[in-house]
């Protein structure tokens, strides 16, 4: 029943206005494998309207010389049947650099795509759906770091990926969640200071700093989603399910993070269940991404916390298709923002991919 209630909600945030596609016996022979894998988290009666959609979705693909990007939040008729590439933002714009498509829609929110712009310059890039922002991002402009750069002379900024191009423009480095401590780390270093300033996620910043000696200046801002998720949440958990395993998003609040049993990035929970196999398991984060890794981990019991993000459930399948007949909405990044912003994402690549190599 919850699964059904989560699915029922993502459906309500389809356009109204959309043409439902009719589910033809052939579309259901040529959709027939991709359900199997779904299935025990897509009901039925809702592949009936999925299907015709991801089926006018692959071939379209084929005919655009197109790729779709789909964020770990995306839910799992679009993240296991339409897209090419999954992961987290930063992963998804390095691969989609390395492809040879034209065009990249990016089934995720707005920055990712400006992400993906800037490592793909020469390809068009799509959202969606306008209105898939993100709060993160909004809680800082360039002008912002700008600001600090003058209350703060001489710290290098650290910002993370969750960001606009011209909030990466203003940074010395990038840095996701991954590889926060890293990338602190060895800015700090580099500018042979003790202090760094790390926008704009307070909670990721204040987590990071419990894990490194570098002093660290934060922003305030917050995920709406994970900000919501608090001690007693993890508490409940505990009690209502006896033995599970709590793993936390490190966006999240850091009396939330004590309480774990983990704290990594979408990629690093996902890496935890695959090498640990617990048997009944919680994600502290956005909730499509229970659906997307209980369909790689059967044999797991996902507990799923219903913290939707608003922003993300934006990007739904009938939107994805009229991106792609209509190549609307193009995201472009001006070239000068680009460049500088470029310039902190391979800064960051520089001291990140060796390291996480190296654990892998």
């Amino acid at each position: 029943m919850l699964i059904q209630s989560i699915k029922g909600r993502n459906m309500e945030l389809q356009p109204r206005r959309a043409t439902v596609l009719p589910f033809t016996p052939e579309i259901a022979r040529s959709t027939g494998q991709l359900y199997a894998r779904v299935a025990h988290v897509v009901p039925e009666v809702e592949w009936a309207v999925h299907a015709s959609y991801i089926d006018a979705i692959n071939r379209l693909k084929r005919v655009k010389n197109a790729v779709i990007l789909a964020h770990n939040y995306m839910t799992p008729e679009i993240f296991h049947c339409v897209a090419d590439f999954v992961g987290d933002s930063l992963q998804l714009a390095r691969e989609a650099a390395k492809t040879d498509a034209d065009v990249i829609v990016q089934a995720g929110v707005h920055f990712m795509a400006e992400t993906s712009k800037i490592l793909s310059p020469d390809k068009t890039v799509l959202i969606p759906d306008l209105k898939a922002g993100c709060s993160l991002a909004a809680s800082i402009t360039g002008a912002d770091v700008r600001l600090l750069q003058q209350k703060y002379p001489g710290l290098p900024v650290v910002t993370y990926v969750n960001t606009s191009a011209e909030v990466k423009a203003e940074s010395d480095v990038c840095c996701t969640s991954s590889n926060a401590v890293a990338v602190v780390e060895d800015i700090a270093r580099e500018h042979s200071v003790d202090t760094v300033i790390m926008v704009p996620d307070e909670y990721l910043a204040q987590n990071v700093a419990k894990l490194t000696p570098v002093k660290i200046i934060t922003w305030k801002g917050h995920c709406e989603v994970h900000e919501r998720f608090t001690a007693a949440d993890i508490r409940a958990y505990r009690e209502g399910n006896p033995g599970v395993v709590v793993l936390a998003h490190p966006e999240c609040p850091p009396e939330v993070v004590a309480e774990a049993d983990f704290a990594g990035s979408t990629s690093a929970m996902i890496g935890y269940v695959d090498k640990r196999r617990p048997a009944r398991v919680v994600l502290v984060t956005e909730c499509s991404m229970s659906d997307n890794v209980a369909v790689e981990f059967p044999d797991v019991e996902f507990v799923r916390p219903c913290n939707l993000c608003p922003h993300m459930k934006q990007i739904a399948l009938p939107k994805i298709l009229h991106s792609l007949q209509t190549m609307t909405h193009e995201v472009t990044v001006e070239a000068a923002t680009a460049a500088r912003a470029k310039a902190a994402v391979e800064r960051m690549l520089a001291v990140g991919a060796p390291r996480q190599r190296a654990a892998a």
